[in-house]
């Protein structure tokens, strides 16, 4: 299956929005269904990324390990539990010294159930809330004028 992307361009500087978008305790500020995020540690290829979301009208832990890390342009995660385990691409682009193209990729691997549920439910569904999150990821890093 192909993984879902998305690309926007953001009025900050590239650290402002790498900073912003991999840090997991803001995940729930433009995540839908994230209720929580947290490091185990300072972040570093290895590093482990817990976020407790909200999946089937249910809280569940999710955990994830970094698989890259290069600030302030390159992020990664995959996930390592659960029947559903997301891999997330970060790429941040500077523009200018005040501007950004940010993308997100983001794939599914299903185990179990999650064979079927991936493309069933999880890829159509995340493909629209992606959508949404990238506008209010936008609307937080860019000020108000």
């Amino acid at each position: 299956m192909t993984a879902i992307v998305n690309q926007i361009e953001v009025d900050a500087p590239a650290a402002e929005v790498f900073g912003y978008v991999t840090d997991p305790t803001h995940f729930p500020e433009w995540q839908a269904n994230v209720l929580g995020g947290s490091m185990d540690h300072e972040t570093s290829v290895g590093a482990i990324c817990s976020t407790t979301r909200r999946i089937g009208g249910r809280e569940r832990q999710v955990t994830s390990e970094v698989t890259k890390y290069n600030p302030p342009t390159a992020w990664a995660v995959h996930g390592l539990d659960g029947p559903i385990r997301a891999t997330v691409d970060v790429a941040v682009e500077p523009l200018t010294a005040s501007q950004s193209r940010l993308t997100i990729t983001l794939d599914f691997e299903g185990h179990g159930i999650g064979k079927v549920l991936v493309p069933l439910l999880v890829r159509p569904q995340s493909r629209k809330e992606m959508q949404h999150n990238m506008a209010r990821l936008k609307a937080r890093l860019e000020p108000v004028s």
